[in-house]
């Protein structure tokens, strides 16, 4: 594919800044690019390499607008290369049709385009919207529903009753629809408790490989619009998640909890269960949620305390030696004067 110059600029609503009919076959890392690439910078410790790279052209912000080189000026270089990059980017593979090594259920109905590939599982009464794609060794359990444009890649699971919407994308080795963790202890071992309800994703969600998603116990565990979740994140069961959410790796989230719109989770981040996140949260990786978060905060460290807080008591600790010290010596000098003052009367 090539576009040119002139075509991105306008694609990308930036100022063009050279020839607009530069030839551009690709995009590249700055220290990799071609004479047929175009690449970015979106901050500056970077700018210092564009002398030596040999790109046709750069994607750059207002601050780097005198690069002398053929260049786009745009208010977010990093969200103007995503764009160019998926311009850019390979079709992915699909099989033309359902592969006669695929099992269909009973009663399954497909919209227009679906691609089955070989080797899948597809559950009865299963109903698939128009250009789903499922990859070898996906299992769609009876009565799973799927909203068009939406890409399972190879060993994902979705289980009985659970529904997918539109433009989602699901990495391998994740499962979607396992039993939530319920049990109730007794003298004779543990109760389970039976997971009836189901998991509801909505439109433009895109899940990581190896992720957990589990069902409600009774009703629904739920994903909201456009959340993007990261390898190995795992949702108990009931678990709300606000729209445009972000949750990265390791990020575990339990039981009965509910994320505003637009919460953010570190990496190996965990949130106990029956507590909501406001709007706008935001954990640091690493970080243990143990009561609700008011909108808008940020909160880090285990127990998990505002940034401030945090940071104010982190910049005592490491005088705590020196201070003990000099608290052990007050208490010796207050004995010895008190031992003095018993002494005179």
């Amino acid at each position: 594919m090539e576009r040119t110059l002139g075509e991105l600029a306008a694609l990308l609503g930036g100022r063009l800044q050279g020839p607009a009919d530069l030839v551009i076959q690709g995009i590249a890392a700055i220290d990799r690019a071609t004479p047929r690439d175009i690449t970015f910078i979106s901050q500056k410790r970077f700018a210092r390499l564009a002398a030596q790279s040999q790109a046709a052209a750069f994607i750059v912000g207002d601050d780097q607008a005198d690069l002398g080189r053929p260049a786009i000026i745009v208010p977010n270089p990093y969200l103007a290369y995503a764009q160019v990059a998926a311009l850019f980017a390979p079709p992915r593979p699909r099989w033309p049709g359902v592969s006669p090594l695929a099992f269909v259920g009973q009663g399954v109905e497909m919209g227009q385009e679906v691609s089955i590939f070989p080797l899948a599982y597809i559950g009865n009464g299963v109903r698939l919207g128009d250009r789903v794609t499922v990859m070898p060794g996906c299992f769609l359990g009876d009565r799973v529903q799927i909203g068009a444009d939406t890409l399972l890649y190879p060993n994902v699971t979705v289980l009985e009753r659970c529904q997918l919407g539109q433009r989602i994308i699901v990495h391998s080795g994740t499962v979607i629809g396992a039993d939530g963790f319920g049990f109730v202890p007794g003298r004779e071992g543990h109760q389970k408790i039976p997971q009836l309800g189901t998991v509801i994703i909505e439109d433009d969600v895109e899940i990581g490989a190896n992720c957990a998603i589990d069902r409600g116990a009774l009703g629904e565990t739920r994903v909201e619009r456009g959340v993007k979740i990261d390898n190995l994140v795992h949702l108990a069961h009931n678990v709300t998640v606000g729209a445009y959410s972000f949750l990265v790796a390791q990020a575990g989230v339990a039981g009965s909890t509910k994320l505003g719109k637009g919460v953010a989770l570190g990496g190996q981040a965990g949130v106990v269960g029956h507590i909501e996140l406001g709007d706008g949260v935001q954990v640091a990786a690493q970080a243990g949620v143990t009561h609700s978060i008011p909108a808008g905060q940020t909160v880090i460290s285990s127990p998990a305390r505002p940034h401030k807080e945090f940071a104010k008591f982190n910049a005592i600790l490491p005088k705590l030696p020196e201070m003990y010290q000099r608290l052990k010596e007050l208490e010796r000098k207050m004995a010895e004067l008190a031992a003095d003052s018993a002494e005179e009367h």
